[in-house]
Parts: structure tokens; C-alpha cells; sequence
């Protein structure tokens, strides 16, 4: 059974910075691309915001122009954990974080359907 679980989310003030994780189990972690993706309060499911994604050999494909960088999407294929450390944190970066595996095509991620965590709420505010 595919399980992927995100964690760390926390509400923080403007400027500071928060890890966060997500940890699979029930695929074989190292052989597939990963990403992170956002959905701001009151947009959609079909409206999330893919926010950096990466290559099962840890290169990256790309990074959302609003994060560059500030954020910094890493994984550990021992370990089966897909992290996303963002820095400078912004209210408009308010948002529940989600990760997925996915596919490559054309030197471009594409998301799986039915790879995706549950969420990891992330507000920003003073």
C-alpha cells in the first residue's frame, strides 16, 4: 500500500525558517522522482502549485519562480524521505504542503495520480 506522510508544518513568524519531511513507504523510493506542491487557502485541488521537484538521482528539475531561492528540496533514498527546507518564509508562502511522486518526460516532472500525502499546513504570519 503506497503511503506518503508529510510533517513539519508549523505557523511561524515572517523570516524564519521550517523543515519539512514526508516519508514513504509501499514503492521503491530511490527510483522515482519526487516533488513537493502547495495549495493556497481557498484554491482547489486541481489548483496546487507544484513548488520544486526531484530527480530520483537528486538532480533538480525545477523550482516555482516565488521560492527560488529561499527553498531547497532534497531527498535521502536510504531512508525513503523526501525534504523541502524553506528559509525567509513569507505569509504569501501560507499554505498546505503536499508531496508526490511522479514521472519524467521530456526532462520535465508530471505528477502521479494516487501518490500523494495528506498535507502538512504551513501559515505564515506575525
Amino acid at each position: 500500500q503506497v503511503s506518503l506522510v508529510e510533517s513539519g508544518g508549523d505557523l511561524v513568524q515572517p523570516g524564519v525558517s521550517l523543515r519539512l519531511s514526508c516519508t514513504v513507504s509501499g514503492f521503491t523510493f530511490a527510483n522515482y522522482p519526487m516533488s513537493w506542491y502547495r495549495q493556497f487557502p481557498g484554491k482547489k485541488r486541481e489548483e496546487r502549485e507544484l513548488v520544486a521537484a526531484i530527480a530520483n538521482t537528486g538532480s533538480i528539475y525545477e523550482y516555482a519562480e516565488s521560492v527560488k531561492g529561499r527553498f531547497t528540496i532534497s531527498r535521502d533514498n536510504v531512508n525513503n524521505a523526501l525534504y523541502l527546507e524553506m528559509n525567509s518564509l513569507k505569509p504569501e508562502d501560507t499554505a498546505v504542503y503536499y508531496c508526490n511522486a511522479g514521472q519524467e518526460g521530456g526532462g520535465r516532472y508530471y505528477p502521479m495520480a494516487g501518490y500523494w500525502g495528506q498535507g502538512t499546513q504551513v501559515i505564515v504570519s506575525s
